[in-house]
């Protein structure tokens, strides 16, 4: 499996240049809220996101301002729900670092994603950049729809694979298949190629977030939730999902009962860590994740054969393979 910094390679130019234009759209004349930003600064991620950007922009045509423009406003949301999510979640850590919420309060956390959405329309407006709105926008839109949907599924613990893969096309699905979209119109009006490319990133979403859930029963510390989080927050992703399904009434009923509890053990979590293995749950979330990151690969056949074609192959390898 390539690094991270092998896939960077064919933009790693345009990346760097990234750092700083991002920079300056942190910039804030209010004393206190420049502390806050500069504290986000210094736990960014891995940016797969903007990279996404930069590559698909790439692999359709020549990387411009738009590009740039585009590849901000997505960390920039990003980053927002970042920050409404550990609210939500009431996290105290992000990245190894205490959250925002937890530093000063959950007030100013909202606050400071409403600030970083509203920088990220402002720079699109300014730019003129009104196709990439619209497809943010409806990100945006289907997120939170995400969010509203699992937070209802959670509360009645029944949530079906098609509930799943309802809710992760919004919550995560579409943040991704952002990034290809808004990277592919950055340097092109074709509504084919665009259409093409968010394609391609719904499915990179779906298998991201299905390692993502898998992570949760077999993380290794250096995720950035701790294993077992997933079922201390009710959240029935697919691994467990399958497990239910196999599992005979008896057993089904009594893990349920756990996953009911407020405030489950460690002993309980690992129980219900045990019942999904012994089930098969991670094999077939595995064989899942695999069909939707070749359907990705297989949408970048059409191309011929390039360096950015290769990145992008190994960025989807990336996403299903990573550890954290």
């Amino acid at each position: 499996m390539a690094s991270l910094s092998d896939i960077k390679r064919p933009v790693e130019t345009e990346m760097r240049e990234f750092e700083s234009y991002f920079r300056r759209t942190l910039q804030s004349d209010i004393p206190f809220f420049h502390v806050i930003l500069d504290n986000l600064l210094r736990r960014k991620g891995k940016q797969m996101r903007p990279l996404l950007v930069f590559l698909t922009a790439r692999l359709n045509g020549t990387i411009n301002e738009t590009t740039y423009v585009a590849a901000t406003f997505i960390e920039l949301l990003h980053t927002a729900t970042l920050l409404h999510d550990d609210v939500v979640d009431e996290a105290s850590e992000r990245r190894g670092f205490p959250s925002i919420n937890v530093m000063y309060n959950s007030k100013i956390a909202v606050l400071a994603g409403d600030y970083l959405l509203a920088q990220g329309l402002l720079i699109s407006v300014e730019k003129q950049s009104f196709n990439m709105l619209g497809i943010v926008s409806e990100a945006v839109r289907e997120m939170v729809k995400g969010e509203l949907v699992q937070l209802q599924k959670t509360r009645k613990l029944d949530i079906s694979e098609d509930d799943y893969f309802r809710i992760i096309k919004m919550k995560t699905a579409a943040l991704i298949s952002a990034c290809t979209a808004c990277g592919t119109s950055s340097v092109t009006d074709d509504p084919e190629t665009i259409a093409r490319m968010k394609e391609m990133g719904q499915n990179i979403g779906i298998a991201f977030q299905i390692k993502d859930d898998l992570l949760d029963y077999t993380g290794n510390g250096l995720t950035g939730k701790r294993d077992g989080n997933d079922i201390k927050e009710k959240k029935i992703t697919l691994p467990l999902i399958y497990a239910l399904r196999e599992a005979g009434p008896v057993e089904r009923r009594h893990i349920f009962r756990l996953l009911r509890k407020k405030k489950k053990s460690s002993k309980e979590i690992r129980e219900v860590i045990g019942f999904v293995k012994k089930h098969g749950g991670l094999e077939y979330a595995e064989r899942v994740m695999k069909e939707y990151s070749d359907r990705a690969i297989r949408i970048l056949e059409k191309y011929s054969d390039s360096d950015t074609k290769s990145a992008l192959t190994e960025f989807i390898i990336f996403s299903t393979l990573r550890r954290k």
